[in-house]
């Protein structure tokens, strides 16, 4: 299992303490150091079912800076994926990533139900 995640996060450091409590073994990915390629985005994605949009962190500063929110609705997920893979302070985090499943952002019930 890949932990990618962001060392500063609040929400990272409560999903790893999580995934240590629960003795989970996992290989640790800074995503500041380590962004995810577009190839990486474009399996997790589609691995996920999530929408695309759900990969963004609409929290983060560079999100607000570059005006995503209105932008987002009129790319495709071409661009989406282009614009993901140029910083991984854009994409949201953790992201927990096994060979049948990717979650994205820590619920801690829905780990709980997913992760064995």
């Amino acid at each position: 299992m890949e932990f990618v995640c962001y060392s500063k996060c609040t929400t990272c450091q409560k999903a790893k303490k999580w995934l240590d409590e629960k003795g989970i073994e996992y290989r640790l990915r800074d995503i500041k150091l380590q962004n995810p390629t577009r190839e990486e985005l474009a399996a997790w994605h589609k691995k996920s079912g999530f929408e695309l949009r759900k990969f963004f962190n609409t929290n983060g500063l560079l999100y607000k800076s570059l005006e995503l929110k209105t932008k987002l609705p009129t790319m495709t997920e071409e661009e989406m994926l282009d614009l993901l893979a140029t910083d991984g302070m854009l994409v949201k985090r953790p992201i927990l990533v096994s060979e049948d499943l990717v979650l994205v952002g820590f619920k801690e019930t829905e780990w709980l139900s997913k992760v064995k």
